[in-house]
């Protein structure tokens, strides 16, 4: 037999071998849903996604948009989405920032430094996310009332009801439009190389906030005051925004044990930084500063990059653990949203769905960003 002839065999028997084993999943798959449907049925329960135009008919404690107990499931799940995506970003952006600090801290030459950020690193890692998550909730709720509520100038105050702070009288559609036009700036931004980040971030700030303030004047009454801020009456504020407990603590909590491993992915970043570089910059005349911002972050990111991404998408998973003290996020609408219609299959499966888009998305994005930062043969 030719060498040829057995490649051909060889190629040959590997393909069904493949074939066999998609079939036998398939089989499995099917059998498992065959199998589901029956047992469903003989318990009277109906498959299907007919319930999503259903309304609710109870409701939950925060929603980024008006919401009522006679919502469908349909919009009741978006809100859960949204509640998801926003808590989730936020705590991403805060957590990166937060652990930017500290593993430069902990890559300090200052011993005061070192010893703050290693005490904060110890500590918040680790705890387990949800007992911090109880901790904050509890000492909240343990705030004073509205009454005792404790102010800082006269503009924020800070009460067992939850956070009020000053918000533009504005409609939604206003902050929708400010934060697509920060996007395409930032985009436009970042192709014009010839200006340095700092002043792309402060033309970018300045430029969002400029439009917002437009847009606002040019929606509003006349005789409307610009900027609404919290003021108390009788036993509760009226005016300005106020953050609901749930959602405080969920953003402290998160943010604190995300930023714990975010600064070691951040120190270990520096340290693979070699000395030499550092070195060649003090005999330049570089200072600390311009070492760390010229020579030390911009090598070391190349290191941070793909770790941080893993950090993020654990952080947007993260957020799941809010169905501990009552925040309607996606995972606590869905778990109600069972116990209420039995369509267990159904949610699980859009829950699945969402958070795989979530995720695959922001792995894409450091996917991206890894590959341009990498230095050329590497």
């Amino acid at each position: 037999m030719s060498a040829k002839t057995r490649l051909v065999g060889t190629a040959t028997r590997n393909t069904l071998i493949q074939v066999g084993f998609l079939a036998g999943i398939i089989l499995l798959v099917w059998g498992a849903v065959s199998s589901a449907r029956v047992n469903l049925a003989e318990l009277g329960i109906t498959s299907g996604f007919a319930f999503l135009d259903r309304g609710t008919g109870w409701s939950y404690s925060f929603s980024l948009i008006e919401r009522s107990i006679d919502d469908s499931y349909r919009r009741t799940l978006l809100i859960g989405f949204a509640n998801t995506l926003f808590l989730g970003v936020i705590t991403i952006i805060l957590s990166t920032l937060l652990g930017f600090v500290m593993g430069t801290m902990r890559d300090a030459r200052n011993l005061a430094a070192r010893s703050v950020a290693t005490i904060y690193v110890q500590i918040f890692r680790n705890i387990p996310l949800i007992l911090q998550v109880i901790f904050w909730y509890a000492a909240l709720i343990h705030m004073p009332g509205p009454r005792q509520a404790i102010s800082m100038l006269d503009l924020v105050f800070v009460s067992n009801r939850g956070v009020m702070v000053p918000i533009l009288n504005a409609p939604l559609w206003v902050a929708m439009v400010q934060v697509a036009f920060a996007i395409i700036l930032a985009l436009i931004l970042w192709s014009v190389t010839s200006l340095s980040k700092a002043r792309c971030i402060g033309i970018w700030l300045l430029a969002v906030l400029a439009v917002g303030l437009i847009l606002a004047l040019a929606v509003l009454p006349p005789e409307t005051s610009l900027l609404s801020v919290p003021e108390l009456k009788g036993l509760r504020f009226v005016g300005g925004l106020t953050i609901s407990i749930e959602l405080v603590a969920m953003i402290i909590a998160i943010v604190l044990y995300s930023g714990a491993y975010i600064a070691e992915v951040v120190r270990g970043g520096l340290l693979e930084v070699p000395k030499g570089l550092v070195e060649a910059g003090k005999a330049l005349g570089l200072g600390p500063r311009s070492i760390w911002f010229r020579i030390k972050m911009p090598m070391a990111l190349r290191t941070i990059i793909p770790p941080l991404g893993n950090q993020w998408i654990f952080t947007m998973k993260a957020t799941t653990v809010g169905v501990a003290i009552g925040f309607s996020d996606l995972f606590m609408i869905v778990s109600t949203s069972i116990t209420q219609s039995g369509q267990t299959l159904e949610l699980i499966g859009i829950m699945m769905l969402a958070f795989l888009a979530i995720n695959f998305t922001i792995a894409q994005a450091v996917n991206v960003a890894n590959s341009r930062i990498q230095l050329k043969g590497h």
